[in-house]
């Protein structure tokens, strides 16, 4: 039974299937957009190890255009319905457990994330009973060492894996050749931006093998979805950005 209704939900959210050539919405359009949707994008609000001296941390990076962005698209390209806010909220709020999906990002810069006993302790549990985490917008060797000394004690009995450009999460809606690396804005050639010159995704999977944590490892959805109506910003990277996110929450929701 549990299979046949994860088949249907599944059909039902890839219906219809929309490829996408050009900019997603024309950004002077109201979109009708659900006052009670059923996905809601949370973003995660964390302190850093180090502070930047003005008092934002990095987890406020493209927010809110990234956000509600993502969330139109979501909302023009699946039949997924979606809130039209976006919502912030930290893990050591209790909040989190009403809510399947969240994203964070740039979990390298400033020393990476400093968590909280309590925020850990949450993590680990929003995790096990089913949330999704996912990772984005971080990059190189350096602020991959900051962001494994931050999530090392979190499950350290769990490894942190590759997943194979042949997992089912890259086929969850979009046919996609594995991860794909996508710029910030002002990098049209796509170069690498420190160290490691291609993308690559990361997991943290449960006993049964679902990935709870998705690490977005040398790629910038977050910058593909922001400004996706910047004629600076390739459309063939936005495309890319939505395409990958779509497929991230579309398994997020039948796993």
């Amino acid at each position: 039974m549990r299979r046949t209704a994860s088949i249907i939900l599944t059909l039902a959210l890839c219906l219809p299937l929309r490829l996408m050539a050009q900019p997603l919405l024309d950004p002077f359009t109201e979109e009708v957009q659900d006052t009670a949707g059923e996905f809601a994008f949370v973003r995660l609000q964390y302190d850093n190890y180090y502070d930047d001296g003005f008092g934002y941390g990095t987890w406020r990076t493209d927010f809110p255009s990234s956000d509600t962005n993502f969330l139109r698209g979501v909302s023009r390209l699946s039949n997924v319905r979606v809130m039209k806010d976006p919502i912030v909220l930290r893990l050591d709020d209790d909040r989190i457990f009403n809510y399947p999906f969240i994203y964070a990002l740039e979990m390298g810069r400033n020393g990476g994330p400093l968590f909280s006993e309590k925020e850990k302790t949450n993590m680990r549990e929003y995790l096990l009973r089913g949330g999704f985490l996912l990772i984005d917008d971080f990059w190189g060797t350096r602020q991959w060492n900051n962001f494994y000394r931050a999530f090392s004690d979190v499950f350290p009995d769990r490894e942190i894996i590759e997943l194979d450009p042949g997992h089912e999460i890259f086929r969850s809606y979009y046919d996609i050749d594995g991860p794909q690396m996508i710029p910030v804005i002002g990098n049209p050639e796509n170069y690498p931006e420190q160290d490691v010159d291609r993308a690559s995704n990361h997991a943290i999977v449960d006993d049964s093998g679902r990935v709870m944590v998705l690490i977005n490892w040398n790629s910038d959805m977050g910058d593909g979805w922001e400004h996706t109506y910047d004629p600076r910003y390739p459309t063939r990277f936005a495309n890319l950005a939505y395409q990958l996110g779509i497929n991230y929450l579309i398994y997020s929701l039948t796993h």
